[in-house]
């Protein structure tokens, strides 16, 4: 069974004995190395660690001197088709890098290394795996990840108390001054009423959207945009939803984007504006086309699982506004850790999760159980509770998105029993991905009118 090119030529060089096998014992699940780059002003370095384990940079700086920043999923993404892989292998001096080992690792008696595929591992002995650290940097950088817990009823008290430990290093005020957010904004609140009128019909949704020049004209825009191929030019709102969005559709897209502009960006630099949009947008867009594939008698609520994708990643905004002196820390720790979902940066610095913050205050604002669940659970692919069709379908969309360079964090498995409950294949959601890829240049233009 032959090795990727690269890999072979570390092994070569250094004349470690090694096994070739596929992972087979879950009881040694600790003993997989994990690989990841990270990157300052003197280049790039690859970071070898336990699998699953977080990375805190603040102890690489103390240890090593070296203030490390996350490498974009896309870069790594590129780096590792140059190399016909589809990981990065976790092999130490690999691609002539230096290479940072934690030190745990070197405890272990036999280790599992990721060989740069995602079936097959290298199998070394304690000593040969040393011998390929020889000369490589060693430290403790490696910590535990929280879980988050699946307890939504405690959701209010640990955002409270963290927002009191956090608050107290920095000013003294009180606590509900600290957490004061902006209330449900007025035109999501009548969106919302709307919803729950069995008699409402197109022109009610109008003259709400209307009320809103900002937001009639995203609608109009969106409607118009060379991804929905419309004939003719779109003129009004009434136009966008009965020739090309339809009357779920714009509600559920006007309610996204009424609650996008609700918090405050400030503490965000331009890119990190665009990225925010670019991700809400993407993915809005594969989880519809997720939806479109599913057997009609099987398929959720069609707006409803749009509206969540698009709202996905609200809890950044949220994060921002309710810890802004952190926010810069959460970001660098979120990018350095990108093989992990967000929340366990988050958990680490501030021990509550965005998505468990963003679903708090949806909660509040009376939002749809659907897509607050789908918020508060999406990075839990074995969530199995009430209305997880809409958190499943924002970690497939996600993940699959991610396995091609997209978005800031690295593809998870998933699981086949996933693909099972949402009545959809593997084959079809990549063909649904790589279609709204296809589409990225007006997917673009719509999140840069976004962020404008």
């Amino acid at each position: 069974m032959s090795l990727p090119s690269s890999v072979q030529a570390v092994l070569d060089n250094q004349n470690v004995q090694y096994n070739i096998a596929d992972f087979d014992d879950p009881n040694d699940e600790h003993h997989i190395v994990q690989s990841t780059l990270l990157q300052d002003g003197q280049g790039k370095a690859q970071i070898l660690f336990p699998v699953g384990k977080l990375i805190d940079i603040d102890s690489l700086f103390r240890t090593f001197g070296r203030s490390f920043e996350g490498v974009s999923n896309s870069e790594m993404h590129e780096l590792v088709a140059q190399q016909n892989l589809r990981c990065l292998p976790a092999i130490p001096g690999w691609n002539k890098m230096a290479s940072y080992i934690d030190e745990s690792l070197l405890q272990a008696e036999k280790l599992w290394l990721q060989a740069g595929d995602t079936e097959r591992y290298l199998v070394l002995r304690n000593r040969d795996f040393r011998e390929l650290c020889n000369h490589m940097y060693v430290g403790s950088f490696a910590v535990d990840v929280e879980p988050v817990s699946s307890d939504t009823h405690a959701d209010e008290n640990r955002i409270l108390d963290s927002v009191k430990r956090f608050t107290q290093l920095r000013i003294k005020q009180r606590l509900e001054e600290t957490l004061e957010l902006p209330p449900l904004p007025e035109t999501a609140q009548k969106i919302i009423k709307l919803r729950a009128d069995p008699d409402a019909d197109i022109s009610d949704l109008t003259n709400i959207v209307e009320i809103d020049p900002s937001l009639a004209a995203q609608v109009i825009s969106w409607a118009s945009s060379p991804y929905y191929s419309a004939p003719g030019k779109i003129k009004s709102v009434h136009d966008a939803i009965v020739r090309v969005l339809g009357f779920d559709m714009v509600l559920n897209l006007a309610l996204g984007l009424a609650l996008g502009k609700t918090l405050s960006t400030t503490r965000f630099n331009p890119m990190q504006i665009q990225a925010y949009w670019r991700e809400a947008v993407y993915t809005a867009a594969t989880v519809e086309c997720l939806v479109t594939n599913i057997e009609r008698s099987k398929r959720p609520g069609f707006g409803m699982a749009y509206l969540s994708g698009l709202l996905h990643n609200f809890g950044t905004l949220v994060m921002a506004e309710v810890f802004p002196p952190y926010f810069n820390n959460i970001n660098r720790l979120r990018a350095a850790n990108s093989h992990l979902p967000p929340e366990a940066s988050e958990q680490h610095l501030l021990s509550v999760s965005s998505n468990q913050i963003a679903a708090w205050l949806l909660t509040n604002w009376n939002m749809p159980e659907e897509v607050v669940s789908a918020i508060r659970n999406q990075n839990n692919p074995w969530f199995d509770g009430e209305n997880k069709v809409y958190a499943n379908l924002n970690f497939v969309a996600r993940n699959l998105l991610a396995e091609r360079g997209f978005g800031s964090t690295q593809a998870l498995k998933i699981p086949e029993k996933i693909f099972e409950d949402l009545h959809l294949d593997l084959d079809t959601a990549n063909n649904s991905v790589d279609s709204i890829l296809e589409s990225g240049d007006d997917l673009d233009a719509i999140a840069e009118q976004l962020r404008g």
